[in-house]
């Protein structure tokens, strides 16, 4: 969903794409849709952030420059219609180029703005980085890595700007929503340090943060804040120069302030820093309710936010169709409950209503479908049926079974999905490359929902293994 926009930002940020062949064409686009998501926020601009892209491939190859696209929009456009190049995964020479255009004027790279790399990888590289990556980091670059692969932890933590902790990530391509918000904060961190900006923003306060610019003996800080259609309501606070930080509290719901940082030195002249911040909507909850960990007999509902206004939630839930409801009490202070007792395979309304201290009511309703009774698929095995040629079987799973969906995500090439009828319990596997490990996962489907899936790893011989290899003859 729409994410709340990020300004008093500056900074070059540089995505090193892996274009070349070891990515898969799902792999290359689930990638794509991961960093429209993290640049959706940023305000771009001479004087803010500034994007670009380099290929890994054969040959280095940018997309665009830095300064090209000026807006969310046409940065999310353009990272869209990219294409991916195919060809080895020269990384080191990528990393090479990189270094030179991150601070090249033609290129559109700013000097003096902070210097931000994301390399998201499959793990593979087919000549050194740690030459050039570390070039980059002694010119001041910070780098951050997203491994969706097998890549070694050793020398990708040794890669990424420290801690690692921070600036390393390892998570499966399906899941890089999951790391999202958590690599764009630390993003912000870096092209925020040296600016006046603002934290924790809620609807009635925010918090200042600013570098270190005094100490408690060389002076201190004013802040003067105002509504932006109402400067004449300025208010002030004075801040001790050991300080780099300051809530400002009791303030109004959507609206905008003007903001000045005003260092009061006795030993050098620091310019005011200005910075604007709107404050968000009041909160109302719930906002959102979640259906998790569902089972044949219970699932979990939970919701968001919760807020301090609220005494006590009420969790309704009945079957659909029908008119038989149950109430759950829950207080205030949580954010979730488990709903037991539950009939399989059937779809539920469950309608979660927040009591506030002030007496009004707020709702907000899901369906939640439970699963089958041993909805899961048992005992996925593989045999061997000749040169990149697997056989997949696995024991039937319990229920209503409508039919399977067999997955098959390749190390190179497409991933491809089959689907077929309740009575079939194999597939053939083809075009698996030798030397090559792949994920294969089934599915049992549902007349609601799908049943709980199994995957495994498989890895296909090396060429030079197979060799002298002869089909077994079966009867």
């Amino acid at each position: 969903g729409p994410q709340p926009s990020v300004s008093n930002s500056e900074g070059d940020l540089l995505f090193l794409l892996d274009s070349s062949g070891s990515v898969s064409y799902y792999e290359f686009s689930r990638v794509k849709e991961f960093m429209w998501d993290l640049v959706q926020p940023f305000t771009f601009g001479p004087k803010d952030v500034q994007a670009s892209i380099i290929h890994i491939s054969t040959t280095p190859t940018m997309e665009f420059p830095f300064d090209r696209y000026q807006s969310s929009r046409s940065l999310q456009q353009a990272i869209r219609d990219t294409r991916q190049l195919m060809g080895d995964t020269n990384t080191g020479k990528a990393l090479s180029y990189a270094k030179e255009k991150l601070f090249s004027g033609e290129a559109g790279a700013r000097p003096d703005v902070p210097k931000v790399l994301v390399w998201v990888t499959d793990g593979f590289s087919t000549d050194d980085i740690s030459e050039p990556m570390q070039l980059l980091k002694d010119m001041g670059v910070t780098v951050f890595i997203v491994s969706t692969g097998r890549g070694n932890y050793l020398e990708l933590s040794a890669a990424a700007s420290q801690p690692p902790e921070k600036h390393l990530h390892f998570v499966d391509v399906d899941d890089l929503t999951i790391i999202t918000k958590e690599l764009r904060d630390s993003i912000l961190d870096v092209i925020q340090a040296n600016r006046l900006h603002a934290v924790d923003i809620t609807s009635s306060s925010f918090r200042l943060v600013w570098p270190k610019l005094l100490s408690q003996e060389t002076g201190y800080y004013t802040l003067e804040y105002a509504p932006v259609d109402d400067l004449a309501r300025k208010r002030t606070n004075q801040v001790s120069g050991a300080h780099t930080s300051f809530m400002l509290s009791n303030l109004a719901p959507e609206t905008a302030y003007e903001v000045a940082l005003i260092p009061e030195s006795n030993v050098h002249y620091f310019p005011p820093q200005t910075t604007r911040v709107t404050t968000l909507a009041e909160e109302i909850s719930p906002a959102q309710v979640f259906i998790s960990e569902s089972g044949p007999h219970s699932f979990h509902v939970s919701w968001a936010p919760t807020l301090d206004s609220v005494v006590s939630y009420q969790v309704l839930y009945g079957p659909l169709p029908g008119n038989s409801v149950k109430l759950l009490e829950v207080g205030g202070e949580r954010n979730g409950t488990m709903v037991e007792n539950l009939a399989a395979n059937t779809t539920y309304l469950v309608t979660v209503t927040a009591i506030y201290r002030s007496g009004k009511e707020r709702s907000l309703s899901a369906k939640a479908c439970t699963q089958e009774e041993g909805s899961k698929v048992r005992h996925l095995r593989f045999e061997d049926m000749g040169p990149n040629t697997l056989k997949a079987s696995w024991d039937s799973a319990d229920g209503n079974v409508l039919g399977y969906r067999v997955r098959c995500r390749r190390q190179t090439g497409p991933s491809s999905v089959i689907s077929v009828s309740p009575q079939i319990h194999s597939v053939l596997l083809t075009d698996l490359p030798a030397g090559t490990t792949n994920k294969v996962c089934v599915k049992p489907m549902y007349k609601n929902q799908a049943g709980k899936g199994l995957c495994r790893m498989v890895h296909m011989q090396p060429a030079t293994e197979a060799q002298g290899y002869k089909h077994r003859q079966r009867a």
